[in-house]
């Protein structure tokens, strides 16, 4: 396969789709203005593989032939004949279910018993039986098999995000002593089967792709790792989870796999994988969104608003954040590694100096942040060979990460729009917009 360049727009989700997980002409149309941009390629946000697992609600899933129909219908108009790779990206979520319609119990499955305050809303987490970890590999495999037929360029797998596959390699989290867990070789063993079963599925002509977390980092930030039980705190070994070479090791181990999509950190957000600020008010309002669904909700979305100005909580909860950038190094290191396996680069790209480091080093840079920013950033870069100006990139904030479950997709930072909420709020009704119906005629948005 080729790409027209080296750029691509990494995952990025928000609620675009049906409720029952089906993508819409809003799902269209937002991914279309990347395409339109002139990025390479497309790496989707997660599309569920479990049908009961739909979260967050109107993210897209593509558990059934009816989700993949929906997709085959508008992918092409994404794709522009090939002009830019469209690339399906699958998993479940597990335990780490950020939200649901009603509490299920479901949505606490994972590979072993525990509890974490930060991730999901369950109070507890439940080890998966043998037969229910079966049928996570059977979903993925039919999955994959879906995108192909629906007509993407490739399938990317998420081992990464704290999601149910990371959950089972991270020894943090997968305490099991039976076949899938309590050594190396057998916490890779669900990731080996899916990407056996994967293959089989899709045949050897179609690109197989995997998020990979470069490193767990467990203990940061330490407010996050405080609220998990067991503690990650309690051993060397745990307080680490993964690192690069134990990464490496499972990588070189990995059967039918194209390339890997390099991130880093477990679950989701976390300082490693989104650099910049904690999004407290965001989050917030998520926490709000989800109290009802348990006593763990609950009580987080409690402490949420604990008697304090929220200068101080913001203060309180951003420790540990804006950590050095780590994703290049671990993205490099996997490389070194693994010469033959090409490797792309995800993490805070904004600046030709920054994509010049990040392609000496691998073989593709992916961004999303940078992007919503400023959707044609690829063709300033293309065509003139420079950087967008200071004043219009993106702030880190992660105002938009800390509301992609709780509203449209789009910059949340108003310093951006010369402190316009009006402006603001026009150009995040550019990127939810469905395709027009006969005799509609464009309304003038405020300070549009």
């Amino acid at each position: 396969m080729s790409f027209g360049n080296r750029l691509l727009r990494s995952s990025v989700g928000g609620r675009t789709c049906n409720y029952d997980g089906t993508v819409t002409d809003v799902w269209k149309n937002f991914e279309k203005r990347f395409a339109d941009g002139g990025v390479g390629g497309i790496v989707s946000t997660t599309f569920h593989v479990n049908k009961e697992r739909l979260s967050p609600p109107q993210y897209p899933s593509i558990a059934t032939r009816r989700h993949m129909l929906h997709l085959k219908q508008r992918l092409p108009e994404i794709q522009q004949g090939g002009r830019c790779r469209y690339i399906v990206q699958i998993g479940d979520p597990g335990y780490v279910t950020y939200s649901s319609l009603f509490s299920e119990d479901q949505d606490g499955l994972s590979s072993s018993d525990g509890r974490d305050f930060a991730f999901g809303y369950n109070s507890r987490r439940h080890a998966m039986s043998p037969q229910q970890i079966e049928r996570s590999i059977t979903e993925h495999a039919a999955a994959a098999s879906r995108a192909r037929e629906a007509g993407a360029d490739g399938i990317e797998i998420t081992a990464g995000k704290g999601y149910l596959i990371h959950q089972f390699l991270n020894p943090a989290i997968n305490r099991r002593q039976d076949d899938w867990g309590g050594s190396e070789d057998k916490r890779f063993r669900l990731l080996d089967e899916v990407l056996k079963a994967v293959r089989a599925a899709v045949g050897k002509d179609f690109l197989v792709g995997v998020r990979l977390s470069g490193a767990d980092f467990n203990a940061s930030p330490l407010l996050l790792s405080f609220g998990r039980w067991p503690s990650p705190l309690v051993s060397t070994a745990m307080r680490r989870g993964n690192d690069v070479d134990q990464m490496a090791r499972y990588a070189k181990r990995m059967q039918g796999v194209d390339y890997l999509h390099v991130v880093a950190g477990y679950g989701f957000p976390n300082p490693h994988d989104v650099a910049g600020a904690f999004p407290f008010q965001e989050i917030r309002i998520f926490f709000d969104s989800v109290r009802h669904l348990s006593s763990k909700a609950g009580w987080r979305a409690a402490l949420a608003h604990f008697p304090l100005p929220v200068r101080a909580l913001h203060w309180f909860t951003n420790l540990g954040w804006n950590p050095a950038f780590r994703s290049l190094g671990l993205a490099n290191e996997l490389k070194k590694q693994l010469p033959s396996m090409m490797v792309i680069t995800n993490g805070s790209y904004e600046t030709l100096e920054s994509l010049d480091k990040g392609l000496e080093h691998c073989d593709l840079v992916s961004m999303a942040r940078a992007l919503i920013a400023n959707p044609d950033l690829i063709s300033a870069y293309l065509n003139h060979d420079k950087d967008v100006p200071e004043t219009k990139r993106c702030t880190r904030c992660n105002r938009c990460v800390g509301r992609t479950t709780t509203s449209p997709l789009g910059c949340y930072d108003v310093s951006r729009f010369g402190g316009s909420h009006s402006r603001m709020l026009s150009e995040i009704m550019k990127w939810n917009r469905p395709d027009r119906v006969p005799g509609e005629e464009d309304e003038q948005q405020p300070d549009a």
